[in-house]
Formats: C-alpha cells, sequence, structure tokens
C-alpha cells in the first residue's frame, strides 16, 4: 500500500540531501584549493576538514526521513566548537604552539567521536530495520 504523495516527500527529501552534499563538497574543494600545501600542517587546517565532515555527517542525520530519531550528543559538539575556537584565537590567548596542537587535536576527537556515535546509531538503525523486513 502506497500513501499518496509518499513519492513526491521522498524527491524533495532526497533533493536536499543532493544539494546539502554538494555545498559540503564545494566548501571541502575550496579548502583545499585556496590553501597552499604549507598550510595542511596546520592544526586548524585539520579542525576546518573534520567541523566539515562532522556537518556532512549532521546534514545526512537531519535529511534523511527514513531514520529513527538520531541526534548526536550536543555536549561533544559544544565541547568540540569551544576547542575550535580556541584554536582559531590562539594569538590572541597566548598559546604555545604545543598547547595549540593540543588544543585543535581535541576539537578534531570530539568530532570524530561524536561522527561515530552517530554511525554507529545508523548501522544500528539499518540493521534493525532489516531484520523487521526478514520477519
Amino acid at each position: 500500500m502506497t500513501i499518496p504523495g509518499s513519492q513526491f516527500q521522498s524527491r524533495v527529501s532526497r533533493r536536499w540531501t543532493v544539494i546539502a552534499s554538494g555545498l559540503l563538497v564545494l566548501a571541502l574543494a575550496l579548502v583545499v584549493i585556496y590553501t597552499g600545501p604549507a598550510a595542511f600542517y596546520s592544526p586548524i587546517a585539520l579542525v576546518v576538514v573534520a567541523a566539515i565532515g562532522l556537518a556532512a555527517l549532521l546534514f545526512q542525520v537531519r535529511f534523511r526521513q527514513d531514520l529513527p530519531n538520531i541526534h548526536s550528543p550536543l555536549w561533544l559538539n559544544v565541547l568540540g566548537i569551544l576547542f575550535a575556537l580556541a584554536s582559531l584565537f590562539s594569538n590572541s590567548l597566548r598559546m604555545t604552539r604545543r598547547m595549540l596542537d593540543l588544543v585543535a587535536f581535541a576539537a578534531v576527537v570530539c568530532f570524530g567521536i561524536s561522527g561515530a556515535l552517530i554511525l554507529q546509531a545508523l548501522r544500528r538503525a539499518v540493521r534493525s530495520q532489516r531484520t523487521a523486513a526478514i520477519e
């Protein structure tokens, strides 16, 4: 049994997913194109790439309607954003190079753990949907 209009909603949802993915790929491409090779040794570049990756994952979860209610840990994302802001303003905060590396690494770890938790929840949701469909 099909629900009238469900195909239209699926197309609209898919369209926004594709648009959001395209914008994130464009952002990542701009970072890579307009950044010199030496800048990729900077911890800030690592933070930017990790933040773009997490944003892509969060957009995917946000725009997919077929997923159950999956959320990333808010406190972990806020902590990652605070670490990222601290690394961006490291000169104003008078951080040493070692402290800058540590703060940037902490931001990337927060974003990575948050992304891993989301991916684990997605895998569980897909696995449970498959077992429900088989039964």
